[in-house]
């Protein structure tokens, strides 16, 4: 051992320093982010669990093998020494999320109004009819199948969306009746659009879109509803990461020709990209024109939004052909169809807070001025609100009169895309319109009358929508009920207003909406500053009755103007 030592250390010879086989240690974030997106499969495991040991014992001891990754992986996510160990993890708490979501759809594929019109659309298509302007009442009696009510009195029963999702379902009609075939699109493309996702983001990012696409029970719940959005949401993943670049040195290339179709097959599967790509083609031509000048710049979008617009063109050609006119007021049905006032934004205002509105249009007047003022600021301040790109356009559908949260949970895992690809440095050298005036010394004053004046219009509007007065004043005087249903509704209804308006009248209780009664008794139309008695039938003859202290409503919707009038109900101890 002395004799090894002293060989070892023998002057005249160099040492040669030890080569390290230690794998590169992963940075701390990275162990937490794969720790966190591998705790989010917990949510809602739990209940699918339950339900298939009942009716499916084999797909509860899939999840119970699942559950068992979930512990072993939360166990390596914070020992494992390399990266590539933990990016292997990262893979294993993909394949779980993946597993979970399919025995979920398993599970739980009951579907909604979106996946039974889609579905319905697909059969009609494949038997040779049309999909648009056609009416399918049947589709939701007496199935739990929501309804949308529109303020005319009657109720949406026909395909208002691009024809793509009919198109991707029609080879999936053997897999069974309903909804089921559309249900089984929209999961696929979110289980598609997860793993292309996971692929595109950087290595220690993607268990972010694990999480992001199949952690929370958020964006696969919509999936298994069978929601067109989410096929639109998995062709603009590839669209959104790294979209700054689209178009660098002037060329599109492959992937930016792949980039601009899924784009238009995006918006020809849903209207909510429509809202987005405005935002995405602004800053594409605000970053190459910083990097290219003006007109290679123009000629970079112009190709993008050429080739955005032939995949878009293909998709809708038959339907352009076979049913112009049916066509457009189908694709343009959730922007024109008059649907009652639903949702988490400011329309709570007239609906809980206060006792309606005679400006209800005003709403939709805010959301669109909103967008425009939105898509100002982004082009003025691209360098700043660029990476917001994404986020942006739904800030309009708050003061809609549809504002309900699926327009932004849906598209949440674009935001993690643009958050992680796009970041601020890539809109550093980006062109601003106005930038010498918008900068020196009284930059700060000049930026924050910009935003209140491409602003003030949408608050303004939503101002006026949100104080609006109800123009319709009730007393119940008559109701004829017992303990637990109520049959007949006696109002004495006042038109304090200068418009002849045509009531439809509803009782809810909570967020829902009751189908529209039936008028027995009454004018179909209430000239203005006149009264009149309605005698009133729920539409199946009877109305069950909330538990004591419920809150009932009467709420009184008309078309032309667009107004709600509410008041409270109390019903006499009987």
């Amino acid at each position: 051992m002395l004799l090894a030592d002293t060989q070892l250390s023998a002057p005249g010879r160099p040492t040669q320093p030890a080569v390290s086989t230690a794998p590169e240690p992963p940075t701390q974030w990275h162990r937490v982010l794969t720790l966190l997106a591998d705790v989010s499969l917990f949510i809602g495991t739990r209940e699918v669990w339950t339900q298939a040991a009942t009716h499916r014992p084999a797909v509860a001891a899939v999840i119970s093998v699942c559950y068992a990754s979930i512990l072993v992986c939360g166990v390596l996510a914070l020992v494992v020494r390399g990266r590539r160990a933990l990016a292997r993890v990262d893979l294993c708490v993909l394949v779980t999320g993946l597993t979970l979501a399919l025995c979920t759809f398993v599970l739980f594929h009951r579907g909604s109004d979106e996946s039974v019109l889609t579905a319905q659309a697909a059969r009609d298509l494949v038997a040779g009819h049309g999909i648009y302007g056609h009416p399918w009442p049947w589709l939701f009696g007496g199935n739990g199948i929501a309804l949308t009510p529109t303020v005319t009195g009657g109720y949406d029963y026909t395909y208002g969306y691009p024809p793509l999702a009919p198109l991707l379902t029609a080879p999936l009609l053997r897999l069974g009746h309903g909804g089921l075939p559309a249900i089984a699109m929209s999961t696929g493309a979110l289980l598609v659009g997860t793993v292309v996702l996971w692929w595109l983001l950087p290595a220690p990012w993607r268990s972010a879109a694990t999480m992001a696409c199949l952690g929370f029970s958020m964006i696969s719940m919509y999936g298994r509803l069978g929601y067109p959005a989410i096929l639109a949401l998995a062709l603009l993943v590839p669209v959104v990461v790294r979209w700054p670049r689209i178009g660098r040195g002037g060329r599109l290339g492959p992937a930016g020709v792949a980039q601009a179709a899924c784009l238009g097959a995006a918006c020809a599967a849903q209207q909510l990209p429509w809202f987005l790509a405005p935002f995405l083609l602004a800053g594409i031509y605000a970053v190459r024109r910083g990097e290219l000048g003006a007109r290679a710049a123009g000629l970079v979008v112009l190709r993008l939004g050429g080739v955005a617009a032939t995949a878009w063109l293909l998709i809708n050609t038959y339907f352009i052909v076979s049913q112009p006119v049916a066509w457009l007021k189908g694709i343009a049905l959730p922007l024109l169809q008059g649907a009652v006032l639903h949702g988490q934004g400011l329309v709570g205002v007239s609906l809980y807070l206060t006792n309606g509105s005679d400006r209800l249009d005003w709403y939709g007047y805010a959301s669109l001025l909103l967008f425009a003022g939105l898509l100002a600021l982004f082009v003025l301040f691209v360098r700043r609100l660029g990476p917001a790109a994404t986020v942006l356009p739904w800030l309009a559908f708050w003061l809609a009169t549809r504002s309900q949260d699926g327009y932004y949970l849906m598209m949440t895992p674009l935001w993690l895309a643009a958050a992680v690809t796009a970041p601020a440095a890539e809109f550093a050298g980006a062109w601003q319109p106005f930038a010498r005036r918008l900068s020196g010394p009284y930059r700060r004053p000049a930026r924050i009358a910009a935003a209140v004046l491409l602003l003030s219009p949408a608050l303004a509007s939503a101002a006026l929508a949100a104080t609006g007065s109800p123009p319709l004043r009730m007393e119940v005087t008559s109701v004829r009920h017992d303990v637990r249903t109520l049959s007949r509704l006696t109002l004495r209804v006042t038109n304090t207003g200068d418009d002849a308006l045509t009531p439809h009248f509803t009782l809810t209780r909570g967020q829902g909406m009751y189908p529209y009664f039936s008028v027995l008794r009454g004018p179909a139309t209430l000239p203005g500053h006149t009264t009149a008695t309605y005698e009133l039938r729920p539409p199946e003859g009877t109305y069950a009755l909330p538990k004591p202290g419920q809150r009932i409503r009467l709420r009184v919707f008309t078309s032309s103007p667009q107004t709600l009038s509410s008041a409270d109900v109390t019903l006499p101890t009987v």
